[in-house]
């Protein structure tokens, strides 16, 4: 068996030809196929390279069989909540035992007609990516989520998330139990009600099996309500010792074979559900372990708090365990999550914004901090980003010892690739970043920015295109294509955009690779809309390429609307370039077609907007004080001063036209549960709107602001 450590980039990477175009592929209306150059192209034929997900489990355990794989931080008392000062660990070889023991349980029961029926053997999973110690002292409750995974990979089974996040009314709304045929859940202790009273709307829900052990006494109560409605009720250690006892061997992986249907969460309400082949996760596996930022020495171990129920931190995963190495779960509490990262002390950080943009907050305040420590904290922070933009470097033997070690130890001290995902993040902030961990950090988000630093989305297992490592002109790029993808830039003549634009070509960006899913799951015609008859995925976005290969998102196909003086405007990308200002915590951009400008529902971070508010009323205004906050939201003396910081960061980048001329501010975020988020944490345009409606058409009844009015407004 090969090993799958990162994989270096060679020596003398030519930065300026990071892409190439293979010959003869130029047609009208299009550019030529691009492939990364540094690299190569590769697909699941390449000698060496991962085709299934039972492979990569595999490899990672023939790398680190003894060594630890999942682990979480005890709970130590429940009242108050106190958990240990250290990690628990399962090791590789444990977990093995118990994803065969209970991948045996759950094929036995497809296997005697328990369960199945479907024309694929679904297993639904309900659940956060959770260690379950922090409802239950019981070291086996550990990462039942990734267990079952691995156990349904192994068995040939198909996972099917669903969402944590939909809240548990949208669970029965959405209609994907009874579209998957899923027979049965694995779930949480705390959902295991919700699917009983779910249950006479999901007549194929067969099962019910806890991922915790419940009190003797509630499984009673729980099991007798479920039997009289024909659904049986198991733990999921029953399931294990069941299969202890009566073992079966694996079912070897093909690399077509369907190992998940991934949901996505539907802006317009209806989920579309791709599926997700045991080949296309393993390619994009292998992709991302080209140039992989974690030393090839260096045993990856990953701080997981990001749902799983997801591509990004699904496939982050992916990529630590092909390298053999740990996954240490967060408590569960997001207030606790830089104590874990400290006792954990993680070489990977996936995260969010949120996360990362409080980090480079705190960091600031020492900036702002009078006499030597200021002064030392500015002078430091000059010189490692004058070096890092000038020479790619990241690291500085001085100011790291004296400034820098002191943020590093916020996540623990050992941070060597830090990647962002789920919303944009400026490039102000990835920049510090950098130079404060002295480490690469990438953008893996999945809604795009000018700014990304990777771009990916479900449909291609969130590989499309990756900016390389040591690449110091890469800003405002996502860089190449990775090298099991190939793309090309189709014709967009409704916005002007084309093949033939100088100095760049332009258009809608087309990927197609091992990668790229073929298909949404029992639906046609989402499929034919985006999915040519190539292979072609058509993402939405438009790109330019630039002249060392490397892409630019710039607009957005979809979402396009028109104003009544006929320009169009793409509403994703305005509210994906007003998201880089550390104000704005959720934007909403609505245009209405009988309108000639656009208007907002912004809801601001509170540190920030606190910070904002403070200077023009001339008062200190605490973050926490929520009354003081409401009020000034509506404040128009602080509204404008919000509207200013707005329209200078939109000035960067947009046409006048694109900007946003008024906004209403709201500390009443978007959010899953009111049904104007979605589950991946994306705007339902429709639901936002009712939900503002009488406040955006007072904005319009005020009319456009006078030019005079927005330059004084900026003063």
């Amino acid at each position: 068996m090969s090993t799958h450590r990162s994989i270096p980039l060679p020596e003398n990477v030519d930065y300026k030809k990071q892409s190439e175009q293979v010959p003869g592929t130029k047609r009208p209306g299009q550019t030529a196929h691009y492939r990364n150059a540094i690299f190569g192209f590769h697909d699941l034929n390449t000698p060496g390279s991962l085709t299934t997900l039972t492979e990569i489990f595999e490899t990672g355990l023939g790398l680190s069989r003894d060594l630890s794989l999942l682990g979480h931080r005890p709970l130590v008392s429940a009242n108050p909540v106190k958990y240990a000062d250290h990690y628990v660990w399962q090791t590789w070889a444990e977990v093995d035992v118990r994803r065969h023991n209970l991948g045996s349980a759950i094929h036995a029961l497809f296997q005697d007609g328990t369960l199945g029926g479907g024309d694929l053997p679904t297993v639904g999973i309900w659940s956060q990516n959770r260690p379950g110690a922090y409802l239950l002292m019981h070291v086996r409750a550990v990462s039942q989520w990734q267990i079952v995974e691995w156990a349904l990979n192994a068995y040939a089974k198909v996972g099917v998330s669903l969402y944590d996040t939909l809240g548990r009314d949208s669970v029965g709304k959405t209609p994907i139990i009874n579209h998957a045929h899923i027979t049965v859940v694995f779930a949480t202790a705390n959902h295991i009600a919700d699917l009983v009273k779910l249950s006479p709307r999901i007549p194929h829900l067969k099962l019910i099996v806890s991922m915790d052990e419940i009190d003797p006494e509630v499984k009673k109560v729980l099991s007798t309500w479920a039997e009289t409605l024909g659904v049986g009720i198991r733990e999921m250690c029953e399931l294990e010792a069941f299969g202890e006892a009566h073992p079966l061997d694996p079912i070897p992986a093909k690399s077509d074979q369907v190992a998940s249907i991934c949901y996505t969460s539907g802006t317009t309400n209806m989920p579309k559900g791709a599926i997700l082949t045991h080949g296309l996760l393993a390619a994009a596996t292998q992709s991302n372990l080209y140039g992989y930022a974690i030393p090839p020495d260096v045993r990856g171990v990953l701080l997981s708090y990001l749902p799983l129920a997801h591509i990004y931190e699904r496939i982050n995963g992916l990529c630590v365990i092909a390298m053999g190495g740990c996954i240490g779960f967060f408590t569960g509490d997001p207030l606790r999550l830089l104590e874990d990262a400290q006792i954990l002390r993680p070489n990977f950080f996936p995260s969010v914004p949120r996360v990362l943009n409080r980090i480079y907050q705190a960091a600031m305040v020492a900036g702002s901090a009078p006499g030597l420590k200021g002064a030392i904290f500015r002078r430091a922070l000059e010189a490692k980003l004058h070096r890092l933009r000038t020479t790619g470097e990241n690291t500085h033997a001085l100011w790291d010892r004296l400034v820098f070690r002191k943020i590093q130890a916020l996540l623990g001290g050992n941070i060597k690739l830090l990647t962002s995902g789920s919303a944009p993040i400026s490039a102000e902030v990835v920049d510090f970043l950098k130079i404060a961990f002295s480490c690469d950090v990438l953008e893996g988000t999945l809604v795009l920015t000018p700014i990304s630093r990777r771009y990916g989305m479900t449909e291609n297992g969130a590989v499309a295109t990756r900016c390389m490592p040591g690449d110091s002109t890469s800003g405002g790029t996502v860089g190449p294509p990775q090298p099991v993808v190939e793309i090309k830039l189709v014709d967009v003549p409704t916005m002007h955009y084309t093949s033939e634009d100088k100095p760049f070509p332009r258009g809608e960006l087309c990927c197609r690779g091992a990668s790229c899913f073929v298909s949404y799951y029992k639906d046609e015609k989402n499929t034919k809309e985006t999915v040519d008859d190539e292979g072609w995925l058509h993402t939405g976005d438009v790109a330019e390429v630039d002249a060392y290969g490397r892409f630019r998102i710039i607009d957005r196909v979809k979402n396009i609307m028109k104003l009544s003086q006929g320009e169009y405007v793409a509403l994703e990308k305005i509210e994906n370039t007003y998201s880089t200002n550390p104000l704005i915590g959720q934007i909403f951009v609505y245009g209405d077609s009988l309108q000639s400008y656009l208007v907002a529902v912004i809801v601001p971070d509170p540190i920030q907007f606190a910070a904002l508010a403070s200077r023009v009323v001339g008062r200190p205004v605490s973050p926490e004080d929520a009354e003081s906050l409401r009020t000034l939201a509506r404040d128009r003396d602080v509204v404008q001063a919000l509207l200013a910081e707005l329209t200078k960061e939109g000035e960067k980048s947009l046409k006048g036209f694109e900007l946003v001329k008024r906004i209403h501010v709201s500390l009443d975020p978007f959010n899953v549960e009111d049904n104007t988020l979605t589950p991946t944490l994306k705007i339902r345009r429709k639901d936002a709107y009712n939900k503002y409606k009488a406040e955006l058409d007072a904005l319009y009844a005020l009319g456009e602001p006078s030019a005079a009015s927005l330059r004084a407004s900026k003063l």
